[in-house]
């Protein structure tokens, strides 16, 4: 039998398998995690997003690069993402029931 050309790993069609199965199931997670962030905006357990940014106060020339909505220590949290004009990222987390704010990197 021949010996695989990097051992400890894979064969490579285990590999190929294992790599089709994942990309099957990861479009399905980001989906499912957007339903329940809509569910949750809906069901009035969270602020939309355009209500939490009306109360983050924006630096000069700052503008929202990225949002996430996630599930922390049993509470929703949106994560900002802010980039000021000259390329500084900010990051916020708000509790997303009230807007209240957790933290600031």
């Amino acid at each position: 039998m021949p010996r695989p050309p990097f051992p400890g790993l894979l064969p490579s069609g285990t590999l190929l398998v294992l790599l089709v199965g994942l990309l099957a199931v990861l479009p399905a997670r980001a989906d499912d995690d957007h339903e329940r962030a809509r569910a949750a905006v809906v069901r009035g357990e969270v602020l939309p997003l355009d209500a939490v940014l009306a109360r983050v106060p924006l630096r000069a020339g700052e503008r929202l690069l990225d949002a996430e909505l996630e599930r922390e220590g049993g509470r929703w949290v949106y994560e900002l993402e802010l980039i000021s004009a000259d390329g500084r990222v900010r990051e916020v987390e708000l509790d997303a029931r009230d807007g209240r704010w957790i933290e600031e990197d």
